[in-house]
């Protein structure tokens, strides 16, 4: 599935890979099989997994299971393409990135 920037969907979320700096910034997406680079700076913020409708539980010394994260980052994948802005998300004791938007 391809997201259109014409068309945002916040009903599916493809997983992309995200490169980081040694900062814990983000420096580049890959998706739909290319490398957006991220050209300005980028959103960061967390919110509270609605823990109470989900009924997750999780093991003792998990470590934290209610806070979702977001980057809201714009990208180009190449000097002379258009930017895009991306949303960025990793749930609660989630290791994947999922691409949430596209606009």
């Amino acid at each position: 599935m391809t997201l259109a920037p014409e068309h945002p969907t916040h009903t599916a979320f493809p997983e992309v890979a995200v490169r980081f700096n040694p900062a814990g910034q983000p420096l580049a997406v890959r998706h739909d099989g290319r490398l957006w680079v991220i050209t300005e700076e980028p959103m960061h913020w967390f919110e509270r997994d609605s823990w109470w409708e989900t009924r997750r539980t999780a093991p003792v010394g998990v470590g934290n299971i209610v806070d979702i994260e977001y980057w809201r980052v714009q990208v180009k994948f190449s000097s002379n393409s258009d930017l895009r802005t991306f949303l960025l998300r990793r749930e609660p004791a989630g290791t994947q990135w999922l691409l949430v938007s596209i606009s």
